[in-house]
């Protein structure tokens, strides 16, 4: 008996070995067209922003160009993955408030308490999803041009020190550092 649909085993089998070989959550943040003008006329090019993370404190982003958009996302994502940094997280949020800064981007990145998930703009939740935070509070400060937020979230996040590490470089014990 033939299955109009085709064979379902196989599609459903292909998308779950597709989800276990990605363990990165993967995010396009913007694809660019960048046009070319040429002696015929203009040639289009694509650009794609793409935040990669584990969501559980390890994140990173990229630009991609290619000619077409899906070779554009690969070589991002590509590229992302190598360029991923540790990120500290504490209860689900970040340990402490912090400004990341990026060319005229300014994104202000607060703790929030359990329960209030993230408040962010669409490139900012990116990352922070991305990275593995559930509450936290941020605002966009200055230009909003998505690639810029990007890299000014990630500059924030590469500023974050835990209580510890803060003591141990001091040379204190964490109950002095708070106390």
């Amino acid at each position: 008996m033939s299955n109009p649909r085709g064979n379902r085993k196989d599609s459903r089998g292909e998308k779950r070995r597709e989800q276990q070989e990605s363990e990165f959550i993967e995010h396009v943040v913007k694809i660019y067209r960048v046009a070319k003008v040429v002696k015929g006329g203009r040639r289009f090019s694509f650009s794609a922003m793409v935040v990669v993370g584990d969501g559980h404190g390890r994140v990173g982003a990229a630009m991609g160009k290619a000619m077409e958009v899906p070779d554009a996302i690969r070589k991002a994502i590509e590229r992302a993955k190598r360029s991923m940094v540790e990120v500290p997280v504490i209860n689900t949020t970040i340990p402490h408030e912090v400004v990341g800064r990026s060319d005229a981007a300014q994104v202000l990145l607060k703790p929030a308490s359990l329960g209030t998930g993230i408040v962010a703009g669409g490139p900012v939740r990116s990352v922070m999803e991305a990275a593995g935070y559930k509450n936290v509070l941020t605002k966009c400060l200055g230009s909003n041009n998505a690639t810029n937020v990007v890299w000014a979230t990630l500059e924030g996040l590469q500023q974050l020190r835990t209580a510890e590490e803060l003591a141990g470089r001091r040379g204190l014990d964490v109950a002095e550092l708070l106390g």
